[in-house]
Formats: C-alpha cells, structure tokens, sequence
C-alpha cells in the first residue's frame, strides 16, 4: 500500500509539473511584467504548500483509516488533552502562513508603487467603453468592442478574438512605467488585464491607481472585471506594447488626429442637417447602436425602438435632456461625457432615420443650452 501511496504521489507531481510547464494553457497567462512575474511565482509557491498541506494530512488520514481500522485489532487511545499535540498544530499553522504572507506583502508594496512613472493614462469606466486621458501628451479617445454584431448574435463565425478585440487600443511603450489612473462615469467597473499583473477597480467619485512595465512588444488583452450592467461583457481592453520609437510616431499621429477632429467638430461652425446627420450616424454606431439596433427599432421587451418613438419625434428639448441626464432605473445611462457636437449629431441623425422625418437639425448650441 506505501508503495502505491508513493507512486501516487509521484503522478500528483508530474502533474503539477507539467501543468506549471504549459502555462498558457492550464496556468495564468504568461506573465510580462515585473508585477506579473511576483503574482505568478506567488501562485506557483502558494500551489506547491497547498499540494504538501494536503499530501501530509490526507497522507496521514488515509494511513490512520487503513492501519488503525477496528478490523485490523486497532483500539482507540482514550485521552482528554495533549499539550505538546496543541503546541504543534498551533505553530506549525503560523509559520506555514507567515512563510506565505512575506512574499504576499511584498508583492503587494509592489503593486502599489506608483511612485516616479514614465507616462501616465488615465482609464475611466463607462456604460460600456473606456475613454483614456494621455495626461503628458494631451491625447484622449474612446476604446468600444469591435467585434462584429453578426459574431455576437451568431449570424457569422467568430473570429480569432471574439469579444476582447476594440476599435482603440491603449498603446505603450516598452520598458517604460506606466501608471494607470482609473476612476468611473457611472457604476463601479475594473481594468483588468491579466498578463500586466494588473486589475484595478474604477469607482465613481474617486481616482485610484496601479502600474505596469511591459518587458516586451506584443498585444495583451483584459477586460472589465466587475459586473458593470448588461453589457459587462462587451467592455474589453486592448494595450499594445510598441517600442519607443513607434510609440513617438503614435503620438504624433494622434495629435494630428485630435486636430483634424477639433477643426471638423467645431461647434461655432455653422453645421447642416446633412453635416450633423453623417457626423451623427458615426456617433450613434459608437455609442447606441448595441442597444437600439442599427434599424432603430430596439429589442422589444428590453430596448424600445427610436424609430417612430414619440420621444424622438417630439419637442428635441425633452430628447437632448434625456440622453444628457439618462433615465432612472433603466439601462439607458447618461450621456453628458460626450461633446455637444456628438450628442447634437446624434440626436439629429435619431430624429432624421428611419420612420422619423421631423427634417429638425439639433444644433450644439441646443445641447449646450441644456447641460448642468
């Protein structure tokens, strides 16, 4: 029976070995930064105690049960207390748990050092996207699932990275610190990307912080980690790890970019109904589309249609103050984190498509109007 017991044992730990050895596979991600090793070589020691821990009391469980049997003539000891018994199991468990908490507590400091970064992004959680805040280099922009409509409702295969895919991803350079700032517009989410070491919970009314160095280029993928509403989901995150000098050149043609952006959406520019209904078809495919279709007409019983909406066919004021203010008790959030022009657009685009002909343009002089 030892014998047995032994080879068993030696199974367990090829198991474990090779379940270590493929990482990708059965283990965490494989990790790319400092932090992420540390959690990593954390796991993997706190595995190897918990496998003794069970190997030496099931070992001993499974030896008493089998040698001590009422079968095999064994007696019961019959006794109140053991001193030296007590003694053992009381410091054999504090050392066990002091030998975890060390490398746990300096992990943890570790974590937490966001002293002295390289660049700093601020992350803020929306229903449901993220919108990042270069604060050194003044470049921001919003980062929304690509991934097809067709993929998600099964009207086409999915692809290769089916729902942790997005139109804008956070782009890094390597070897660099960067401290993630995160914080939330509406319900409480969480940046998580597992092969950083990093998951970070952004809640309205206050910032908190974390950091990632990332050793090399490549695409890591996370997502919001925190139950956020019904499309919990569909809020992935993308950061792309490119060298410096790569880096340099995104900078560069994201500030061309926002340029060329502020121009066109200048809101003391005098804009047509036909302006604002193409500058507002792109905004509502970014923002409403996943909710009230591209047909307008909703999800019945869960989203109403905007197409023949009395809302949208009614006074524009009732319209711009319910997408800027959201409704209670309902998924439809507010949408104040948007610029006058896109939410102007937007409405526009809703009162102009479809079954609605009110030929009414929404200027952001409306919008404005009614902001608090």
């Amino acid at each position: 029976m030892t014998s047995k017991l032994a080879r068993l044992f030696a199974a367990a730990m090829a198991l474990m070995a090779t379940g270590m050895a493929g990482a990708n596979q059965y283990n965490l991600q494989v990790p790319q930064t400092i932090i992420a090793r540390e959690i990593y070589d954390l796991h993997t020691l706190i595995m190897w105690i918990i496998l003794a821990i069970f190997v030496v009391v099931f070992g001993a469980m499974t030896y008493s049960i089998i040698y001590h049997r009422k079968a095999a003539g064994a007696k019961a000891e019959q006794f109140h207390e053991n001193t030296t018994v007590e003694i053992v199991w009381t410091v054999i468990p504090f050392i066990i748990l002091i030998g975890m908490a060390y490398p746990a507590t300096k992990t943890i400091i570790s974590m937490k050092d966001t002293s002295n970064p390289d660049l700093t992004i601020k992350a803020t959680g929306y229903q449901w996207k993220w919108g990042y805040d270069y604060l050194q280099d003044g470049i921001s922009f919003y980062s929304s699932l690509s991934t097809p409509r067709d993929q998600i409702e099964g009207k086409a295969p999915k692809g290769e990275h089916y729902l942790v895919e997005v139109d804008n991803p956070v782009v890094v350079p390597v070897g660099k610190k960067v401290r993630i700032i995160t914080t939330a517009n509406d319900v409480i989410h969480a940046w998580w990307v597992p092969a950083l070491g990093i998951k970070q919970d952004a809640i309205p009314g206050f910032v908190r912080d974390t950091w990632f160095k990332v050793d090399k280029a490549g695409t890591y993928r996370g997502q919001c980690a925190e139950l956020c509403g019904k499309d919990h989901g569909f809020m992935p995150i993308v950061v792309e790890a490119v060298e410096p000098e790569k880096y340099a050149a995104w900078v560069q043609n994201q500030k061309v970019k926002m340029a060329k952006t502020a121009v066109a959406d200048d809101p003391s520019k005098a804009w047509s109904l036909d302006d604002l209904k193409a500058r507002g078809e792109k905004v509502y495919a970014s923002n409403c589309v996943a909710c009230h279709q591209a047909t307008g007409m909703g999800v019945p019983g869960a989203f109403p249609a905007l197409s023949g909406s009395k809302i949208v066919n009614g006074p524009k004021n009732e319209q711009i103050a319910l997408v800027l203010s959201g409704k209670p008790g309902t998924a439809m959030q507010s949408f104040k984190h948007l610029s006058d022009v896109e939410l102007a657009a937007a409405i526009t685009y809703t009162r102009n498509n479809w079954n609605n002909k009110t030929g009414e343009a929404v200027t952001p002089a409306d919008v404005k109007a009614l902001r608090k």
